[in-house]
């Protein structure tokens, strides 16, 4: 089963080398193309790290088991 962390991990090679290579075939220079590409990867990461953070997948792992008592 595909989860929404693998998903963003296909996504940032993905984003970075095929916006980059399809501005490139549109006419724009190699320089102007890679910063676009490298943005979008960032964008992707950003949203993986700030909007949906792990945090929030894993709250929902640890209702299912109770808490590990150290004692």
């Amino acid at each position: 089963m595909t989860g929404y962390y693998d998903i963003v991990l296909g996504l940032i090679p993905v984003a970075l080398l095929g916006i980059t290579a399809a501005l490139i075939l549109v006419g724009l220079s190699l320089t102007a193309a890679v910063p676009i590409g490298a943005f979008a990867a960032m964008v992707i990461i950003g949203h993986a790290m700030f909007v949906r953070t792990p945090a929030e997948t894993s709250d929902e792992a640890r209702s299912a088991r109770p808490p590990i008592n150290a004692d």
